[in-house]
């Protein structure tokens, strides 16, 4: 698979890349799960508390493959929607291992989440919480989870920053009574007692400042413990990722080790173990995978650089919602990469959206038609976020494992654009 490599945090030598490409075509997404596999045992390592459960936050990434490594390493699934649920069933997670943290349910899709098994769900509203517990009481016995555990989604301007999303403090009164009401009102059926257990934080998308979370800590547990039946904290989502590679990094092992000091003194403060529950999405799978993508046309503009490629912005994360930078690098061998100047290149998409950039200004040498470049780190919100916007196909995409590569998902042709329209020739309306 080609023994020449790059002398950047990266998986995928020239040769291998050029092998990818004439396999499976361009452009693509490429998948090491060797290094997924170490980011997730580092990130594993780094809490040492005994009772924590891991859930990978599936928003980022829902390809089944990749799910199913974070099963083989015994995490759980973070779902913000109904569909994350769905993919994690698919990929072969149990209900009980499955973590609903998101808002805005109507009834139907409520009865489905509780219907599916999901046995601890954060919700983001006293609405939220009011319909659960209604569906919940509402279900048939064989239909429901046999146990359920409530959380409240913890909306803190000072802790929390602005959001929509969440139930303030002074709300909590009102979160325990609508939970108190619900079971005497069932008091005399057969359903199980609810509780309000736990109090999930997220501190916002992408932080790579470590004191964001560490410096909080005592406050949140603070807020959790006004719960009368308090048994977890869900600390995170919102863990950065270093898309600047010299940029700051979130620290790991100081946020476990803080973590866990905290929470063992406040278990031992209660009189009872809490669990903890964390949600890494980004930071454990951005790293973990490139877009490959060709130059299909070059021009200049004084001395700028202007390359256009095979693929488009519609197949990166959207840059408003989670960051446009993506460092991009050409994979041409190694012995031209060093002889080559290098110049100011703004790579471009193969639309006509005056905003279709999939790098500015980036230092790229003299490229040529059928040259190779790779957009690093596009392993969260990449395919995730990818539209059919301007009608463009979206790539195939393939994993790495132990010096292998195979397809997990297949390349889109035109026919999709046509999925779901319904449109009969002979009708005029």
């Amino acid at each position: 698979m080609g023994d020449d490599t790059l002398d950047l945090p990266f998986f995928l030598s020239p040769s291998l890349a050029q092998e990818l490409l004439k396999t499976y075509g361009s452009p693509l997404y490429v998948y090491d799960g060797d290094r997924l596999k170490q980011t997730i045992e580092q990130i594993t390592q780094a809490i040492p508390y005994r009772h924590t459960q891991f859930c990978f936050a599936s928003v980022t990434n829902g390809n089944l493959s990749l799910l199913r490594i974070f099963r083989e390493a015994n995490w759980g699934l973070h779902a913000n929607t109904p569909g994350d649920i769905y993919l994690g069933l698919q990929a072969g997670f149990q209900p009980s291992a499955i973590v609903y943290s998101g808002s805005n349910l109507n009834r139907e899709e409520m009865a489905q989440v509780l219907t599916w098994g999901v046995a601890t769900l954060n919700l983001d509203s006293l609405m939220q919480l009011q319909l659960c517990c209604e569906v919940y009481h509402a279900l048939p016995a064989a239909a429901k989870p046999p146990s359920l555990r409530l959380g409240l989604r913890l909306n803190h301007p000072k802790l929390t920053g602005e959001s929509r999303i969440g139930v303030r403090p002074q709300e909590f009164p009102d979160a325990i009574r609508i939970v108190a009401q619900a079971n005497h009102a069932n008091a005399h059926s057969q359903s199980t007692s609810l509780k309000l257990s736990g109090l999930h934080f997220y501190r916002g998308t992408g932080t790579n400042a470590t004191q964001a979370f560490t410096q909080v800590i005592d406050s949140v547990l603070d807020l959790a413990q006004q719960l009368p039946d308090w048994e977890y904290l869900d600390f995170g989502g919102g863990f950065g990722y270093p898309y600047h590679h010299q940029g700051a990094t979130f620290d790991w092992p100081e946020f476990g080790q803080t973590l866990t000091e905290k929470l063992a003194e406040r278990s031992q403060r209660v009189g009872k173990a809490l669990q903890l529950v964390i949600e890494p999405g980004r930071a454990a799978i951005a790293g973990c995978a490139t877009l490959l993508t060709t130059v299909v046309s070059i021009k200049w503009q004084d001395h700028q650089q202007i390359v256009g490629t095979d693929t488009t912005v519609a197949n990166l994360s959207v840059p408003t919602v989670h960051g446009g930078h993506r460092e991009i690098i050409s994979l041409v061998p190694s012995l031209h990469r060093s002889a080559s100047p290098l110049y100011s290149t703004d790579v471009c998409g193969n639309t006509t959206y005056s905003r279709d950039y999939l790098g500015r200004h980036c230092q790229l040498p003299n490229l040529s038609v059928g040259d190779t470049l790779a957009i690093l780190d596009v392993g969260a919100y990449g395919y995730a976020m990818s539209s059919h916007f301007l009608h463009r196909p979206r790539p195939a995409e393939v994993l790495l494992r132990q010096n292998h590569h195979h397809l997990i998902r297949q390349r889109e042709n035109y026919d999709v654009l046509l999925t779901n329209q319904v449109f009969d020739s002979n009708n005029v309306f």
